[in-house]
């Protein structure tokens, strides 16, 4: 009679680690040799063949190599077979092709399909019989199934996990370790799994509450606080809210293990991550209703009268977390910052802004070579950053070990001033300014009292000072900021009734009082000096390249505003459609500031205008025909449409050398200026022939440039 005993041995230990069993290796190969014996009706285990099958070479390497001495101590012969995908073929060439006798009892313990292929393939006698002792059954008909924990008679215990989130947060953060949010779930789990199965997890406290966590970052550096209930509810985590302070957190603990330990099939263990000593009365309970009580703490911040209780089980957090230090933090986000990553590797707004923030706004008032820490602490105390003073001091002092803060010392005072060259103070100033600058030159330029919300946000995509890695990623990213500039005083957030529909109330933004002055380039003036056309959305003074791009975009304005009027009888454009036919030449923010430059030199008004095709009014752009820079357009543009009409009627090739004879114009102003007859549909490009256009003489605009040329 043939019988075999095939055991995946990697297989076989992952699985019983997955699911938390804690056995004894050596009575765990003894039970399944003893098992398999007479589950075959063997007389003695010794008529069976025992097969255990492994990668053991691995095993060498990692040190495991006392599991192979186990199961052949215990007469499994140790077969190994490093490529699991011939494992089959491996196991067939081995022991089933030269075995003369067919095989009566074959059982596998294994749920991996690249062993369970081998049932197919052994010879087998007409009333054998095929055994599978996994935690699945496999999909193949006539096969036995029976559950490994059912054979080996194990059991797992059954594990609650309830984690006072905000009291080891606090703990880690004052241990100086940055709270890797990461990190910190893998290893709550790895190490409740390591206990038994577990039936429940819950994180207590006040999320959503600003200031009233450490900072928590994740493995790229960047803080993650916000996400934190998110990221633990997807590692089935549930995150429970409790009000900030611990007797809160403690409370709601409380009340949950003791209403939890009372149920029927409560947990075997209850795990409680805290370090207070004001769970005695429950781990009482708990102790009377025969559970097991494990503690987690914090070195150091863990209360002594848990430390010294012998009946509890008392484990520390920081010895299997692997979390980091705060000044490795700052060096790990200095190096990964530059890496472009999309959304997922965004610059958001974070407590370490806020600290930058108030200290500039501070600073505003107390000018100097920089604060004293406890001022900048009272600060953020006072526009509730933070939700105490200890929060307030342990934050300055996370940003002072991170290199975002750095000291020096002036007498006896101690004195704090963020670092120009860190990558999170550089990219939160940068923000601010832009979205500052933005609204403070919409309310000048414009003359309003607001910016509507959706219009910054518009504007802020725009920027191209903000085209760098991590920022300016979408709508979300620029909400997020202005939300914050909003929270930390800077901006002001209101609801104002619709212009149309006084019952619907619709977001703005203005500026706080008091908010930082951005030393804007000056003001041009209308009285025919040259004006500076970029000033309005950059701080650099010599962007030469967009000042030409922007008074090329109010030529296109000009021109087009005009044909439309002319052409249509109307004393006034749409400025929405004036937007849409410009926009194949607005690169970002051209036309808006083109716009802007030619209503502050009063060339343009924008208005709202009666519109007959709707009941309301319509925003619209007119010309002020007055104004000496429409007047100098107009004549360019009919200068070179004369230019043009000259070649045409001396039957002569409108060429890009023709017109440059004609016109003695630059090559840019000549390219800009057929680039605005092709937009107006003036020119056209002759098929088939580059370089030539033809000329549409029957134009509107044409024909009132011919007509005045002869009346003259």
């Amino acid at each position: 009679m043939g019988a075999y005993l095939i055991v995946d041995v990697e297989d076989l230990l992952s699985r019983l680690q997955n699911r938390a069993f804690a056995v004894d290796l050596h009575d765990l190969a003894t039970r399944l040799r003893g098992n398999a014996a007479l589950a075959a009706g063997l007389f003695s285990p010794e008529a069976l063949k025992a097969v255990a099958v492994a990668d053991w070479t691995k095993f060498r390497n990692s040190g495991n190599a006392s599991i192979e001495q186990v199961f052949e101590g215990v007469g499994f012969e140790t077969f190994n077979m490093p490529e699991r995908r011939h494992i089959a073929d491996a196991l067939i060439i081995q022991y089933f092709s030269f075995d003369p006798e067919p095989v009566d009892e074959l059982i596998i313990v294994t749920t991996s399909t690249d062993v369970t292929t081998l049932i197919r393939r052994v010879k087998m006698t007409r009333n054998a019989r095929v055994r599978v002792w996994a935690d699945q059954p496999p999909q193949i008909d006539g096969v036995i199934f029976q559950p490994l924990e059912a054979i080996l008679g194990i059991q797992s215990k059954t594990v609650a996990l309830y984690i006072d989130f905000e009291n080891i947060a606090i703990s880690l953060n004052e241990q100086g370790y940055a709270v890797n949010l990461d990190r910190l779930i893998e290893g709550l789990n790895a190490h409740a799994a390591a206990h038994g199965q577990i039936t429940r997890m819950a994180a207590y406290a006040p999320w959503g509450q600003r200031g009233s966590l450490p900072p928590l970052v994740d493995d790229m550096g960047r803080e993650v606080s916000d996400e934190a209930p998110s990221r633990l509810a997807l590692a089935n985590i549930d995150p429970v809210f409790n009000l900030p302070g611990k007797n809160s957190a403690d409370m709601r603990i409380a009340k949950d293990v003791l209403a939890d330990s009372a149920q029927p099939n409560s947990a075997d263990i209850f795990i409680i991550a805290s370090g207070d000593r004001d769970f005695n009365d429950v781990f009482g309970a708990l102790r009377a209703r025969n559970k097991q009580v494990i503690v987690w703490g914090v070195r150091g911040s863990t209360s002594r009268l848990l430390e010294n209780n012998p009946s509890l089980q008392v484990e520390y957090l920081d010895d299997f977390l692997s979390l980091h230090r705060h000044e490795d933090v700052g060096h790990i986000y200095a190096a990964t910052v530059a890496t472009p990553a999309g959304s997922a590797n965004a610059f958001t707004p974070s407590q370490w802004s806020s600290v930058i923030l108030q200290y500039d706004r501070l600073a505003q008032l107390t000018p100097g070579d920089g604060l004293p820490a406890e001022a900048l602490q009272d600060q953020l105390r006072r526009v509730n950053a933070v939700v105490s003073d200890a929060r307030a001091k342990d934050l300055v002092s996370q940003a002072i070990a991170m290199g975002i803060l750095r000291v020096v010392q002036s007498g006896t005072t101690r004195l704090v001033y963020p670092a120009a060259d860190h990558s999170i103070v550089e990219r939160t100033r940068l923000v601010r300014d832009r979205i500052v600058l933005r609204v403070a030159n919409t309310l000048d330029v414009r003359g309003w009292e607001y910016v509507n919300y959706g219009f910054l946000l518009k504007g802020i995509a725009m920027d191209r000072e903000l085209d760098r890695p991590g920022l300016n990623i979408d709508d979300t990213w620029r909400s997020d900021w202005v939300d914050c500039l909003v929270r930390e005083g800077i901006l002001v957030r209101e609801m104002i009734p619709h212009r149309h529909n006084p019952e619907d109330l619709v977001p703005v933004i203005r500026l706080a009082a008091g908010s930082p002055v951005l030393n804007r380039p000056a003001r041009p003036s209308s009285n025919g000096s040259t004006a500076s056309y970029d000033d309005l959305d950059t701080l650099e003074p010599d962007e030469m390249p967009r000042q030409a791009e922007t008074q090329a975009m109010m030529k296109r304005i000009i021109v087009s505003v005009d044909q439309f009027t002319s052409y249509r009888g109307f004393t006034w454009c749409p400025l929405g459609s004036l937007h849409r036919r410009l926009r194949p030449f607005d690169s970002g923010v051209t036309f808006q500031r083109a716009v802007e430059w030619l209503t502050e030199l009063g060339a343009v008004r924008i208005d709202e205008y009666d519109n007959p095709q709707s009941l309301y009014k319509t925003k619209g752009i007119s010309l002020v025909n007055s104004s000496p820079l429409v007047q100098e357009v107009l004549q360019e543009r009919d200068t070179f449409v004369m230019s043009l009409l000259e070649l045409y009627e001396q039957r002569l090739p409108i060429s890009m050398q023709a017109l440059s004879r004609e016109t003695n114009l630059t090559d840019a102003a000549l390219d800009l200026w057929i680039s605005i007859m092709q937009a107006e549909n003036v020119l056209n490009p002759v098929q088939g022939k580059p370089g030539l256009y033809s000329l549409f003489r029957t134009h509107h605009t044409v024909n009132l440039v011919a007509e005045a040329r002869h009346s003259s």
